[in-house]
């Protein structure tokens, strides 16, 4: 007899087959093509069993028994015979193109909608989330969400088969149908035990892969920062450890697969030779002929098919059901930016308006930590506002609230007078721009780099670099604009690397700029040749709105108003020399920096002249 399927917990076979019809109903056209496939080969499958009886009982036993036989007789066993294989191989051919064509639709369905999810999610949610775990989301979980997919046309293909065969059986002989039949008590409880030892063990793994993704990311990330510390070991070890529990979770899902697989490959071949042993019998008391003994016997070895299909299937469930929940997970999240209608399609520099801004960073747990208090202050068109203020002091966090990669939770950050979440979905992104502290470079070409992608003439993007004071070194590269800059542009500076980044943000012209503390590695010169480039107008584009984020006093001064922010709050506003007037806290600060800069230039002229 064959191994039946293993046994799911029925909330988890409930959860599984729901997950199945979300696939069926997605790609009804695909399975209907693949069932039918499917259902051919069941068809012939129990039609071959029919046709090796009847070639036994017509053709092979008369020839033994005369010593002699006919070539009709032996060509058209020869063609029912091959027409039953043909038909066989064209069902397995279908069932197996059409079954995978329906996975991968549906792998890469989710693939692109937990991508376009992270899109649409805002930077907070991206904030509780590591890196790993959403990789693993869009490519291991939505790989095991759609795993039973493979087997799933045959297995219900096959249901036909399982039905015409064992009512063939039956109607042979009902004692070699029951002999036969005694064996599925023994393989139910085989597979319930089965189930229950694998199901925990596969939900582990498929967390685990999770796991180690995560940690594999942050390595890849942080490659420099372990080199440089001398904590490569750690770090191999640290990985190793998850990689290693991830190893023993498969070993043990192996052993468990390796423990009950030959019990259950096993009982359907004795199920077979109880048969063959009472149909011998039963032959020679004359209650049935050889023909029907051959048919009965192979329908008994076909029956594995169907129950390991269904089997198959019901294997995969607890794993599909783990990555499907983690899927879902991130297509439900809430908390995307929502959009109104408004256009800020407007001429010149943008106006900026921040009232009352209030925000707070939550953890996974759910717990909140305040970082902005009611921050107002406010940038005419055309003008340039630094904040300035302390490590940990919210700058960078107002910096995402101006060009709405997050939203307030109380307050109103205003665009030429309009609510950044009343504009209509594009409009911020096209009239603001962010160049962040950390520069990110993709492994492209300069031209790459600063158009993105966009169908931006060259000679605008030599403008972007002239204004950004990069057009010299890119000129000089090798290959101009197609110079390949490296994974994170390894092959530049880090100055170099700020003022492509700088050029990535003003060949698109925005009305406001918004730098976070974005030429720190420049030359202070070269830095205030920018800040003065991005007040004029841009060879016949439009001046910006400046908001930048500063520490050295050289372009401090160059702002026309100075935001001063600590803990969060606003502490004073005004022209840089009336603050270091009036302003103590302002004034050590400032000073302290301008101490700090010149001992490192100090520091690296040294190492120079070395």
């Amino acid at each position: 007899m064959p191994a039946g399927p293993p046994r799911v917990e029925p909330h988890i076979l409930r959860a599984g087959m729901r997950v199945l019809w979300v696939a069926i109903k997605a790609e009804p056209a695909v399975f209907t093509l693949s069932v039918l496939a499917s259902a051919l080969y069941a068809a012939m499958t129990v039609g071959s069993a029919w046709v090796l009886g009847r070639v036994t009982e017509d053709v092979m036993l008369p020839a033994f028994r005369e010593g002699e036989t006919t070539a009709g007789a032996l060509t058209g066993a020869a063609l029912a015979i091959i027409g039953v294989a043909v038909l066989k191989a064209l069902g397995v051919a279908g069932r197996r193109f059409y079954a995978g064509l329906m996975q991968y639709r549906m792998q890469a369905r989710y693939r692109r909608e937990v991508t376009r999810q992270y899109l649409r999610l805002p930077l907070a949610w991206h904030h509780r989330h590591p890196t790993g775990q959403l990789l693993s989301n869009a490519n291991a979980d939505v790989e095991a969400s759609w795993a039973p997919i493979a087997p799933l046309p045959m297995a219900v293909g096959v249901v036909f088969m399982l039905i015409v065969a064992a009512v063939s059986i039956v109607l042979v002989d009902v004692t070699v149908a029951v002999v036969g039949f005694l064996v599925f008590p023994a393989i139910a409880l085989i597979n319930v035990v089965y189930q229950r030892r694998l199901s925990p063990l596969a939900a582990r793994a498929q967390q685990l892969r999770a796991e180690v993704s995560e940690v594999a990311h942050e390595s890849f990330e942080g490659g420099l920062v372990i080199k440089t510390l001398g904590r490569e070991q750690a770090e191999t070890d640290r990985f190793a450890a998850r990689a290693h529990d991830l190893r023993d979770a498969n070993v043990a899902v192996g052993r468990v697969r390796g423990l009950f697989d030959p019990l259950l490959e096993a009982l359907p071949n004795l199920g077979v030779l109880a048969v063959l042993l009472v149909g011998s019998i039963r032959l020679e008391a004359g209650a049935l002929n050889a023909g029907d003994l051959v048919n009965v016997a192979f329908l008994f070895t076909l029956l594995a098919w169907p129950i390991r299909a269904l089997g198959w299937v019901l294997a995969e469930v607890p794993r599909s059901v783990v990555g499907w929940n983690r899927v879902r997970a991130v297509l439900d999240a809430e908390g995307s930016l929502p959009f109104g209608e408004h256009a800020l399609d407007g001429d010149g520099p943008a106006g900026l308006q921040v009232r009352e801004v209030r925000f707070a960073y939550e953890d996974a747990d759910g717990e909140a930590a305040r970082v902005l208090h009611d921050v107002s202050f406010a940038a005419e068109p055309g003008r340039t506002v630094a904040v300035v203020g302390p490590t940990g002091s919210g700058k960078s966090t107002l910096t995402n609230l101006l060009v709405r990669l997050v939203d307030p939770a109380e307050g109103r950050v205003l665009l030429d007078g309009v609510d950044a979440r009343d504009a209509r979905r594009g409009s911020v992104a096209a009239t603001a721009a962010l160049v962040p502290q950390q520069t990110f470079l993709f492994d492209d070409t300069v031209r790459g780099n600063v158009t993105l992608g966009a169908d931006i003439p060259d000679e605008r993007v030599w403008q972007a670099l002239r204004l950004a004071q990069a057009d010299g070194f890119v000129a000089a590269l090798s290959d101009g604009l197609d110079t390949r800059v490296g994974e994170r542009g390894a092959t530049l500076s880090g100055g170099q690397r700020q003022r492509l980044a700088l050029a990535r943000a003003v060949v698109r012209r925005p009305r406001l700029l918004v730098l976070d503390d974005a030429t720190s590695s420049v030359d202070p010169q070269v830095e205030a040749r920018i800040l003065e480039g991005l007040r004029v107008a841009q060879d016949g584009g439009a001046g910006s709105t400046v908001v930048v984020v500063a520490y050295r006093k050289a372009t401090i001064a160059v702002a026309d108003e100075v935001v001063y922010i600590e803990h969060g709050r606003v502490l004073d506003r005004g022209p840089h020399a009336d603050l270091l007037d009036r302003s103590e806290g302002y004034r050590n600060l400032v000073n302290a920096y301008e101490r700090a800069e010149a001992e490192r230039e100090a520091v690296e002229g040294e190492e120079v002249s070395a």
